[in-house]
């Protein structure tokens, strides 16, 4: 395999330390050539820093000799007093920084400055951290932030969640679990992987391995939705239990209920059962080098897979049946196949209705009745009424 390189690097947020004083990191997620993905925590002032030394090293790009040729991105020097709104203000440009940093021709964005920058670091997995101080506080960057780069979060307590078996992760971008295990989620991906950190780790988990600690958590799923959302198969995917389906790459399929441990319930024809909702899209809308990425990974397990599984809920999650899904979807599409029925009817019986009013004749205007005797003497003129006598 070649030198590793850095293929995407993108902003999380931030968080506010307050161990051994109060400070800000960035928080940056670092996906690499071989599909790993690294979580790194930066402090401003190192970034100015090895941005500076950056155009040392690359003076035309940056334009020192002539600024026509600069290609570097622009980015701006640290203030005396770096305090939280500072922090928060810069993130639209770091994450523009990043994104043209990355795009860069590859003497550049693959230059070993680059690359050792970004590599984790001893702190990155274990953060320094004081409980008796305070925990640290964490800023998340909104996922619409390009179109509202001021329109950042405000603190945010990351969501608490237990393991509910052992989990052994597969590789080294994924964190291993305990039964009992106690970890924060970073981000819920609805691919059913969930990026969550506990102490001093950090890596991605399946979420059907985890419980919130208030209860059971069927109140994040949507109900069932039977009218079902239109989806092409991105992946084919053989059934190794008896209420999933096998699919075949641009395969057009329904999506009727969205599961948060990424198996979707699913409708081909009149037939329901789960699939891996990473290897599905959403018709018409356009495939993404991300999204092709996350293809190359395996399906999260199951919860009905996980054995040995020890909850601290006296009531489980509820669950559907396959059963009742089809049930449900039967009946949805033939009342909408009876439906499509009855408005092609009506509109048979309109046009055989139409159809002799159009060759009738037209009706003639009716011819009004004689006056009597006894009206036109009372009524009518003179020369009228000699007419009668």
């Amino acid at each position: 395999m070649g030198d590793a390189f850095i293929r995407h690097i993108e902003l999380l947020g931030y968080e506010k330390r307050f161990f051994p004083s109060q400070h800000y990191v960035y928080m940056f997620l670092v996906k690499w050539n071989d599909l790993s993905e690294k979580v790194v925590y930066r402090r401003f002032t190192e970034i100015y820093e090895f941005h500076k030394a950056l155009k040392e090293m690359f003076p035309i790009e940056s334009g020192d000799i002539n600024i026509e040729n600069r290609i570097i991105p622009h980015l701006p020097a640290p203030k005396w007093f770096d305090g939280q709104r500072s922090t928060e203000n810069r993130q639209g440009t770091l994450a523009e920084y990043c994104y043209s940093l990355v795009n860069l021709p590859h003497k550049i964005s693959r230059c070993l400055h680059v690359v050792n920058f970004f590599k984790v670091r001893h702190d990155d997995m274990n953060p320094v951290t004081d409980s008796q101080i305070k925990k640290p506080e964490v800023f998340l960057l909104p996922k619409d932030s390009k179109k509202n780069p001021t329109d950042i979060t405000g603190p945010i307590v990351l969501q608490t969640y237990r393991a509910i078996a052992d989990y052994e992760k597969s590789s080294t971008s994924e964190m291993s679990l305990k039964a009992g295990d106690m970890v924060d989620v970073v981000e819920k991906s609805e691919n059913g992987w969930w990026f969550c950190q506990m102490k001093n780790k950090r890596g991605w988990v399946p979420a059907a391995y985890l419980e919130p600690m208030d209860g059971p958590d069927e109140s994040e799923e949507p109900e069932p939705n039977y009218a079902g959302e239109a989806y092409t198969v991105q992946k084919s995917y053989t059934a190794v239990e008896e209420d999933e389906l096998t699919l075949k790459e641009g395969d057009t399929i329904e999506v009727i209920h969205k599961l948060l441990d990424g198996w979707w319930v699913i409708r081909k024809d009149e037939t329901t059962g789960y699939y891996p909702s990473m290897y599905l899209q959403k018709a018409g809308e356009v495939n993404t080098s991300v999204k092709s990425e996350q293809r190359n990974r395996s399906a999260p397990p199951r919860r009905s897979t996980i054995r040995n599984v020890k909850s601290i809920h006296k009531q489980g999650r509820k669950q559907i049946s396959q059963e009742t899904y089809r049930r449900n979807s039967k009946k949805y599409i033939q009342n909408r196949r009876n439906l499509r029925g009855n408005s092609q009817n009506k509109a048979n019986v309109i046009i055989e209705k139409n159809e002799p009013e159009d060759n009738k004749p037209k009706a003639q205007p009716a011819v009004p009745p004689r006056p009597s005797k006894d009206l036109i003497l009372n009524r009518c003129t003179e020369s009228t009424r000699r007419k009668i006598l």
